[in-house]
């Protein structure tokens, strides 16, 4: 590109940028990733200005054929990305002079860098937060299929990572829908949020040419454009509600992750991964490592870092733009490329994994798991209060302990000499397949919940 940058805006100046001033003012290194979105919107404006009569179909014809031809070479790769025009809004308007001379000069008119970043930028945002949404949602269907295959797979659950009451993988599954549910729910919201255009805001003032905003809006998909000015240029908002979505959502699959390593461990041995998501050791043949989980789990740092930098530098900032906005993309950038790659990862080992159903249902009988369905037993079928029932649960667990057996092999006349009232039907709740069936309530762990959850889920996912 041979346009001399100070044909574009540095008319006022006298001397060259420094070097060190060029380097940290650059921002074409990763803005160039909003070069289709900075195209759109230039095409959009144009063509308003032409609708307006501020510039003529003549001139409209040619920008638009220069910008069109811009987008192919961009998408080509022949495009020369240059650090001497800063950034990608000078980088497409200098090779557009080269293309079709002074008329160029017209793209801009009644319009600010200052409202054509906020303008690609929203578009881009918009753009990820489309992505983002189709993720979760073939991650949701997933999780739902793997639900209702193992919606009857007895497996502890946990609290205090220590075992606490039987429950199903299907169910346990069900919980990340959930999650990953409220996800797609915040990321939807965000988007409706955000899809208005700053497009005519220009500087932070609006422009007094005889704009359409309306028409510019319509023309790149946004509902309609944003009401105040200053706002339109100076409003990081939408970018802070994805990274806080985008945040939450690593929480997510970071704490999935940390199960789904628990559960590969030969100390838990519940899921196997295939090779395709699981990785080798360097000195030790017989590893088979959840590297895909693990990484996972530590990018979720580099999401939320995002986040944290983001509303570290807005802040401090007073109305409207200030050069410190420049560093909104580089971290949103990295934030939505480590979301999707993540987002992929889990979606791929969810649909990988496959349950070991006897070591979960063995697992689940340990640790004396049914001792709640003891305790509500002798409430029930006894009439015992609660906390008495709850106390001679917990000498009937000693007793256990003491015998070396587990609650549904202590012989009954050990269990009466701890309470008379005791039956031999109590040994009716004792098993972990008793128990997960008898958890009917809504919510509960009941394949027949599990199962009718799914199939609600699949409803709201349709809807």
């Amino acid at each position: 590109m041979t346009t001399d940058k100070g044909m574009l805006i540095r008319g006022r100046f006298t001397t060259k940028l420094s070097n060190v001033m060029e380097a940290i003012n650059a921002s074409i290194d990763f803005d160039q990733k909003m070069a289709m979105q900075d195209i759109a919107g230039s095409i959009a404006h144009s063509e308003m200005l032409a609708k307006q009569g501020i510039i003529s179909s003549a001139d409209q014809s040619a920008i638009a054929q220069g910008l069109a031809a811009i987008r192919e070479e961009i998408q080509a790769g022949k495009f020369t990305f240059s650090r001497d025009l800063e950034d990608i809004h000078m980088n497409v308007e200098s090779r557009l002079h080269e293309l079709i001379g002074p008329t160029a000069g017209r793209l801009h008119t009644a319009r600010s860098r200052n409202d054509q970043v906020a303008t690609d930028f929203r578009l881009w945002v918009r753009d990820a937060h489309d992505r983002a949404a189709e993720l979760l949602e073939a991650l949701l269907h997933t999780l739902l299929e793997r639900a209702e295959e193992y919606s009857a797979t007895v497996m502890p659950g946990y609290t205090h990572l220590q075992s606490a009451q039987p429950t199903t993988f299907g169910h346990h599954l069900m919980a990340y829908v959930e999650m990953f549910g409220r996800d797609l729910s915040r990321v939807r919201d965000s988007r409706r949020r955000m899809n208005e255009s700053p497009l005519g805001a220009a500087a932070l003032a609006g422009t007094s040419f005889p704009i359409d905003r309306e028409y510019t809006a319509k023309a790149l998909h946004f509902d309609g454009p944003t009401r105040n000015s200053m706002d339109s240029v100076s409003d990081r908002d939408f970018a802070v509600e994805y990274l806080s979505f985008a945040s939450l959502c690593m929480v997510h699959l970071s704490r999935f992750s940390e199960e789904i390593v628990l559960w590969m461990s030969p100390q838990f041995g519940f899921i196997k991964l295939s090779d395709a998501w699981t990785t080798g050791s360097s000195i030790m043949p017989q590893k088979r490592n959840p590297d895909a989980a693990e990484l996972i789990r530590g990018k979720s740092g580099r999401v939320v870092g995002s986040l944290m930098s983001l509303l570290t530098m807005l802040k401090g900032l007073p109305l409207t733009f200030s050069k410190d906005m420049q560093e909104d993309k580089e971290q949103t950038f990295d934030a939505v490329e480590t979301l999707e790659i993540c987002l992929q990862a889990m979606l791929g080992m969810v649909g990988d994994m496959q349950a070991n159903a006897d070591r979960m249902k063995q697992a689940a009988g340990s640790g004396h798991a049914t001792a709640t369905d003891l305790a509500d037993w002798l409430t029930s079928k006894i009439g015992m209060p609660f906390r008495e029932a709850h106390h001679i649960t917990g000498r009937l667990v000693r007793e256990a302990d003491t015998l070396g057996v587990t609650l549904d092999q202590i012989p009954l006349a050990a269990m009466q000499a701890i309470d008379g009232r005791i039956t031999q039907e109590v040994y009716s709740v004792l098993g972990v397949d008793n128990s997960v069936n008898s958890r009917v309530s809504f919510g509960g762990t009941a394949p027949a919940n599990v199962r009718a959850a799914v199939a609600a889920w699949r409803v709201r996912l349709e809807n």
